[in-house]
């Protein structure tokens, strides 16, 4: 019975790794959406909408098939659980299991499905890289952003004492300060709504916004893309040492080629001091 078990287990999991799995994952995960988009069009009942209707059904089936293969491929159960990503999965395939019929639970079950679209981050590695390194460049993002608040409420404040005369509407106290920037900041219409009628009463209001400017698009913002650019090239070099490919996996191999040359090279030096002795 567990030789018979062992067996299946080995043929899911083949098929786990098989890449034509992986495209046909991917490619029900893009038909989805797909008919997710399709739903948002308003029809009476017609043979589309029921056609529309039986492909959610397969969809779900294929999703539920394919996450029971991904389970049952697994040496233990829980050793599916124990990544992130299998759970987000799981989670996903089982919120889609809501019937979408006339019941109270319809918007819901909608809304649930729109979330399979996000499958097809934990289906290529790459987007996962990506997740990974926003997620993990949040906390010092964190320190940038509260520099960047600092600034913003700085320049409102001044704006907001000098401009208000200008108008009420974007600088009639620090909020609207602060809202007035960030459209500054945005760079949307910001000279002709914003500078160009401030320049008429105050004539050196351009020193003002250029500064701003200077510190918050070309500072703060490339400080933001260097933090990003620094955590994905960490992401980039433990996932190629994670695979044993790339440039990164060859310079640790390396590393231990060398490291064990020198720990041969040491006890070969040990034995040779012992027989001179």
């Amino acid at each position: 019975m567990s030789a018979s078990f062992g067996t299946w287990r080995d043929r899911f999991e083949r098929l786990r790794a098989n890449k034509i799995f992986e495209f046909t994952v991917i490619a029900i995960i893009v038909l989805s959406a797909l008919l997710i988009g399709a739903k948002t069009y308003e029809q009476e009942v017609s043979p589309f909408q029921e056609w529309l209707l039986l492909l959610d059904v397969g969809v779900t089936v294929f999703f539920l098939v394919e996450i029971l293969i991904r389970m049952a491929a697994e040496r233990r159960l829980r050793d599916f659980f124990r990544r992130g990503w299998n759970v987000f999965d799981f989670l996903i395939v089982t919120a889609s299991l809501i019937p979408m019929d006339d019941s109270e639970m319809v918007l819901l079950a909608r809304l649930l499905r729109i979330f399979r679209v996000l499958r097809l981050v934990s289906m290529i590695p790459e987007l996962r890289m990506l997740i990974a390194a926003l997620f993990k460049s949040i906390p010092r993002m964190g320190y940038v952003a509260l520099l960047m608040f600092i600034i913003f409420y700085i320049y409102a404040a001044i704006g907001s004492f000098l401009f208000s005369g200008v108008d009420e509407r974007l600088w009639g106290n620090i909020s609207l300060a602060m809202l007035t920037l960030f459209q500054v900041a945005t760079f949307e219409s910001w000279a002709t709504a914003v500078l160009y009628p401030t320049m008429e009463h105050y004539p050196y209001a351009w020193i003002f916004f250029l500064t701003f400017i200077f510190l918050n698009a070309f500072i703060f913002l490339n400080m933001m893309i260097g933090i990003v650019l620094d955590v994905m090239q960490k992401e980039s070099i433990q996932v190629q040492l994670e695979s044993g490919e790339g440039e990164a996996a060859e310079l640790h191999g390396l590393r231990d080629d060398v490291r064990q040359m020198r720990d041969q090279l040491s006890r070969m030096e040990t034995m040779l001091e012992r027989r001179e002795r």
